[in-house]
């Protein structure tokens, strides 16, 4: 009997977020200042990085510390909180220079090919009005900055722990500025390339400086108009659609709408900067926001310790002789992977490597086997822990535990409706699945060597959620335990070498930083919307328009899957939740109960993730289509993710018409 040769996984997943625009001048040719001031960004990006590390020792220090020895290491909450500001802000340069901000390529990227010229314009506008926002930002930091400094300010408490504030802000206040310059240099670059692109220009020219006009226009008649604080909010949210769509950064949109929304709301640019600030400072330097990058480190320390590749052998053999089965496997070893890392995209980037190779190979469909692989990879973001369970905690302040065990029953269930999907498609649709040959190719396992080969996923699965529901840990605290752990995995297994580790740690701090930006962006659009008086607006109408609950589920539902289809999961929530959330507790306290922000989190989250596989957007189906090559088209990949698709429309149809799903282990 011949043993299969399993394919390894080959490093850390690409980032969650758009493809990158060929205008974009992270993929354009750099000038001198920008390749000069590249290597300052990245030495700013690489003091974050190497600190997100540093603060998963100090954390996996105290809980070994307050465990063993009942005395923890003073100081470790506060310094998390004061540093993952600046960790933050540090990386904002390299990551903006290097495409890692998330936006939205929908009109955007169509422009840059139909008229370079009229592309290299609008993103001259949106490069400027950045440079002005963390120009204006970096002002106030400064200030704040030298206030400390000069008052003495400082964190602890006297006689246990005290450590001055003044250095945390000096490295925001520089990350502000190196900001600024990037955004600068950035618009100078395309300004230095304009006058041989406008020779060049195409008919979308006129419309977009007409548009660029009129957009100056509506502003002007706002500062001088007599409007309205609820046609202030709509005016923000039609500004926030259009610029999205434009391709403006999304936290750069969501910051300088929200803070130009203040500034009209109350007619006052103080409390504008002020309100910008606050939330740029004020929003995430708590404990809980450590759990962000410490997670993201997990997973990424799991792609490359090969307990993905493990999961698919063992689940590939015992499922070997049912109809679909290796499509089975694949679902099986998504679920189990998705137990130790929250990233939808780690998957699609591990079993495009591991998994499709072995299903064409035995005789499925292409479009059956990478369409399989990115339907089960939105397993990572509901199975727990998930990071867009987080994020939602985090916007809406709900306990993530408690998100975390209300996601047990959808996870395993959405499983569960997968392999029944694959198991009715390969009975009805053999054309579409493929007509596999036996498998008896495949390595043997036994009880023994599958317990071994699981043996690490159950440890950390064990480590990981048990500690959170037992009380063991925080969610940060157990990010820190969770990736130290799989760290040591990794260790074991001879896979973590010094460019392996740098890569992993380049790659957090990357991901983290365009996540958290976002909640900072979306901080500030908040406090404009709770200013205008719209969301309380919008729950009178409701209330009277005999909508309903189920009414309002249905269009949110539908306004969010059309969303998916454009932005990212992370920007989608922390965009349309705010909004949406004084409408579900007014009316759907009464109807599901006090869980109902619960039950909300889990519908929007299944949501959002149909957006990862749906057109034209789809970056689980991208990651799979770049990983597996010339093996099919992206139409093939698109076509064999729909029954997923579908899939998950059942999943949220089950969980509305039964709440109990949800918030019965709660």
């Amino acid at each position: 009997m011949t043993a299969t040769n399993w394919p390894r996984a080959a490093g850390p997943a690409p980032q969650e977020e758009p493809m990158l625009q060929s205008d974009d001048p992270a993929t354009a040719p750099k000038g001198a200042l920008l390749r000069g001031f590249d290597h300052v960004a990245g030495a700013l990006s690489a003091l974050g990085t190497v600190w997100i590390f540093v603060l998963m020792l100090l954390i996996c220090a105290d809980v070994a510390g307050l465990a063993l020895f009942s005395r923890p290491i003073y100081g470790v909450v506060e310094l998390v909180e004061q540093t993952i500001v600046p960790v933050v802000f540090l990386q904002l340069a390299h990551a903006l220079g290097h495409g890692r901000l998330t936006r939205a390529d929908f009109l955007f990227a169509p422009l840059a090919k139909a008229d370079p010229a009229a592309a290299a314009v609008l993103n001259l506008v949106f490069l400027l009005t950045g440079a002005g926002l963390f120009a204006a930002l970096s002002q106030v930091l400064w200030g704040e900055f030298a206030s400390a400094l000069r008052q003495g300010d400082y964190i602890g408490s006297t006689g246990v722990f005290t450590m001055p504030t003044w250095p945390f802000k000096l490295l925001t206040a520089i990350g502000s500025a190196a900001m600024t310059v990037q955004f600068l240099l950035e618009a100078l670059e395309i300004a230095r390339t304009l006058p041989d692109r406008l020779a060049r220009r195409g008919r979308w020219l006129v419309p977009v400086l007409a548009a660029l006009a009129l957009c100056g226009l509506a502003v002007v008649l706002l500062v001088i108009g007599d409007v309205s604080r609820i046609w202030l909010g709509l005016c923000a949210v039609l500004a926030l659609l259009i610029l999205l769509m434009a391709g403006m950064h999304v936290a750069v949109v969501l910051a300088v709408v929200g803070t130009a929304a203040i500034w009209l709301i109350r007619d006052n640019p103080n409390v504008a900067l002020n309100a910008l600030k606050t939330s740029a400072t004020g929003t995430i330097n708590k404990f809980d926001f450590g759990v962000v990058p410490l997670f993201v480190l997990m997973g990424l320390f799991t792609d490359i310790s090969d307990i993905g590749r493990d999961a698919y052998r063992v689940a590939a053999w015992w499922t070997r002789k049912l109809l679909g089965g290796l499509g089975i496997a694949t679902v099986a070893a998504n679920a189990v992977f998705a137990a130790v890392t929250g990233i939808s995209i780690a998957s699609s980037a591990i079993f495009s490597r591991v998994a499709v190779p072995q299903m064409i190979a035995h005789g499925y469909t292409a479009k059956f086997a990478t369409g399989t692989v990115a339907g089960s990879s939105v397993l990572g973001m509901l199975i727990p822990p998930s990071l867009l369970l987080i994020i939602y905690g985090f916007v809406t302040e709900t306990s993530v535990g408690k998100l975390f065990l209300a996601a047990m029953i959808p996870g395993v269930l959405m499983a569960v409706i997968f392999c029944a999907t694959i198991l009715l498609l390969a009975k009805f649709r053999p054309d579409f699945v493929g007509r596999p040959a036996g498998n008896d190719d495949l390595e043997p396992e036994t009880l023994l060597s599958s317990a071994r080969r699981l043996l690490p996923i159950a440890v950390l699965v064990t480590i990981v959620l048990g500690g959170i529901y037992l009380g063991w840990f925080t969610p940060t605290q157990a990010g820190a335990v969770g990736a130290f752990a799989t760290m040591i995995v990794t260790i074991l297994r001879r896979r973590l070498t010094r460019a392996a580790l740098w890569n992993v740690l380049r790659e957090t701090g990357q991901i983290s930083v365009s996540v958290l930006s976002l909640v900072i962006g979306a901080s500030v659009l908040t406090k404009a919307l709770v200013m205008s008086t719209l969301p309380a607006a919008m729950v009178q109408y409701a209330a009277g328009s005999g909508f309903g609950f189920w009414g309002v589920m249905l269009l949110f539902l539908l306004v969010v899957i059309v969303m998916g289809m454009f932005l990212d999961s992370t920007s989608i929530i922390v965009i349309t939740v705010p909004m949406i959330l004084p409408l579900v507790v007014s009316l759907g306290t009464p109807i599901i109960g006090p869980d109902v922000l619960i039950w909300f989190g889990l519908i929007t989250v299944i949501a959002v993730e149909m957006g990862l596989l749906t057109p034209p957007f789809g970056i689980s189906v991208f990651v799979v289509k770049s990983t597996v090559g010339d093996l099919c088209s992206l139409q093939e990949v698109f076509a064999g993710v729909m029954p997923y698709v579908l899939a998950m429309a059942v999943l949220i149809a089950i969980c509305m018409a039964f709440p109990v799903v949800v918030t019965g282990i709660l």
